[in-house]
């Protein structure tokens, strides 16, 4: 994608209390699959290339938390700064910061264009942000919209109903919006204390204190905002179901493993985008660490020995150092083969043991591990067993359940 041929940075409030959520913690800190929800939108972000500056803006109390949020996700170009009591005396505060020079750490650029994006609204994308920001160099300011879910009526002095809208001539504003900075920042300059403490809408101070009327764009479903406590658990399964779109099958170089590998491929890939290597993993694989580089966070790797120690620690060392584990948790099933018809001798208690202690111990670096078995038996047999373990993969992977890490399921 093109990045845009202007200076361009965000601003996010995230100086909200929480209240519709409910609970001691506001919503921009609530964790998603461990992390917080404001890393998620920061991110996002981060990610686009052609923005400058990210002003996170957040309530006094909650600075040094922010702070510790960037270190701990190594964010890059965020700079947090303190909130007022509104959302609108916040966004104004984030914006003083480029045209007032307040930081103290460097020398930030004032942008020709300003995002304004709530820290609530996860999966922003880049393709949205680009046309919000285009329409705003050309109109002054732009905002994305949805169509109206419900209608909207007004009520009478007596509690009964008064009128209704037309809902087809109506539009839900959204996020993200853009702004030419000169206009949106002349509109909270001349905001009135009534406007600062009591409005919501970005797009009409433009309007009303700078005569811009701005472009609207079109938005996807995803634009929506976390509010109460049902919008982290459809985030989370957002994000999981995300997760979830690939994973990475490693076997040695041994045939009946690879035999194994080539028939879970073939079970899983109608269900998800599959990679299959086989390698030694004492060896440095160039291939394998493309796919760390990648957007892969699940991983299988199938072994016919006991406990392949040394082989899964170096597999979890190379994920550590890719960092691909610092952002989201990563799955790593060891699928251990077996030709044994008694499973208590292919897989001793000392060796489950084993397992377990590594899964603890691992899931502080954001690694969730499974154990799987799976009996080589005639090649009948072995089908359903690979049908039942890749049933089992998918069910491991959208789950990321980490209660379940070091236990060993039988296929």
């Amino acid at each position: 994608m093109e990045p845009v041929s202007a200076a361009v940075s965000a601003v996010l409030p995230a100086g909200g209390s929480g209240e519709r959520l409910g609970g001691a913690t506001p919503k921009q800190f609530c964790g998603l699959q461990g992390r917080p929800l404001v890393s998620y939108a920061v991110r996002a972000m981060e990610r686009v290339s052609w923005i400058s500056d990210i002003i996170v803006v957040v309530s006094p109390e909650n600075i040094e938390t922010m702070k510790s949020i960037i270190e701990k996700y190594g964010h890059k170009r965020v700079m947090v700064v303190k909130g007022g009591i509104t959302r609108h005396r916040s966004i104004f505060n984030g914006l003083k910061v480029f045209a007032e020079n307040q930081s103290s750490n460097r020398l930030l650029q004032k942008p020709e264009v300003v995002i304004i994006h709530d820290a609530v609204r996860p999966f922003v994308e880049e393709d949205i942000l680009l046309k919000v920001v285009t329409a705003a160099k050309e109109h002054g300011a732009a905002g994305a919209i949805r169509p109206l879910v419900s209608t909207v009526i007004a009520s009478g002095e007596d509690g009964c109903l008064d009128h209704s809208l037309e809902r087809a001539r109506y539009r839900a504003s959204e996020m993200p919006q853009a702004f030419l900075f000169d206009i949106i920042y002349q509109a909270y300059q001349q905001c009135t204390d009534h406007d600062l403490d009591y409005g919501t809408e970005c797009l009409h101070l433009a309007l009303k204190y700078c005569k811009t009327n701005a472009k609207l764009v079109e938005g996807t479903a995803d634009l929506w905002k976390v509010t109460y406590k049902r919008d982290l658990y459809a985030a989370e399964s957002i994000i999981k179901d995300n997760l979830s779109q690939q994973i990475c099958i490693i076997t040695d170089l041994k045939e009946a493993v690879a035999q194994v590998g080539f028939l879970l491929h073939e079970s899983l890939k109608s269900q998800v985008k599959v990679e299959a290597i086989s390698i030694s993993l004492s060896k440095n694989d160039s291939h394998l660490q493309n796919i760390f580089s990648g957007e892969c966070y699940n991983f299988l790797c199938i072994n016919d020995k006991e406990y392949a120690t040394e082989e899964i620690q170096q597999l979890v060392d190379m994920l550590e150092k890719s960092n691909i584990t610092v952002l989201y948790p990563v799955v790593l099933i060891l699928v251990h083969l077996s030709i044994s018809e008694n499973i208590s001798f292919s897989i001793g208690l000392e060796e489950l043991t084993k397992i377990k202690k590594f899964a603890r111990e691992v899931k502080k670096k954001n690694t969730l591990v499974y154990g799987l078995l799976i009996q080589r038996k005639d090649h009948f047999s072995l089908q359903e067993t690979i049908n039942s373990a890749a049933a089992l993969t998918m069910a491991l992977i959208k789950d990321r359940n980490p209660e379940l890490i070091g236990q060993l399921l039988v296929a």
